[in-house]
């Protein structure tokens, strides 16, 4: 898979809160970005689309394709950090494989507090643990 460029749909602008280009980054661009999490540290959808967006000088970086990419990740032979990736809110993402029981069992692997006790398991204090990407 390549990277493409494509114009957001009128009819979507408003789920993207913009208008103009978004970027459907491929595994290979997101695996060059996730690598540099470092243990201990997370980074949101969010934050992780934002940069594929500056790299790309485009409004936006498409969710459903980031989150695809980084499942495509998950399951490579010899997997890259992509549970360090978190949702706004600090919650764990269901797509990844196994849902989110395994998400938490990796981050609690390297010393994350999940919350398991609410409908969407959130990582404890997740805002002290965001890394800035670069």
């Amino acid at each position: 898979m390549e990277d493409r460029i494509e114009v957001i749909p009128k009819t979507m602008e408003k789920f993207f809160g913009c208008s103009g280009r978004m970027v459907k980054p491929s595994p290979e661009t997101v695996k060059s970005v996730v690598t540099k999490i470092r243990k201990g540290k997370l980074v949101t959808l969010n934050q992780l689309r934002e940069k594929l967006a500056k790299d790309f000088s485009v409004e936006t970086a498409c969710p459903a394709s980031t989150t695809k990419a980084l499942q495509v990740l998950s399951k490579e032979d010899k997997p890259i950090c992509y549970w360090r990736v978190i949702k706004q809110k600090g919650e764990l993402i269901s797509k990844f494989p196994n849902g989110v029981k395994s998400h938490a069992l990796l981050l609690e692997k390297e010393a994350f507090d999940i919350d398991l006790s609410k409908k969407n398991p959130v990582v404890v204090g997740y805002e002290a643990k965001l890394s800035k990407i670069t």
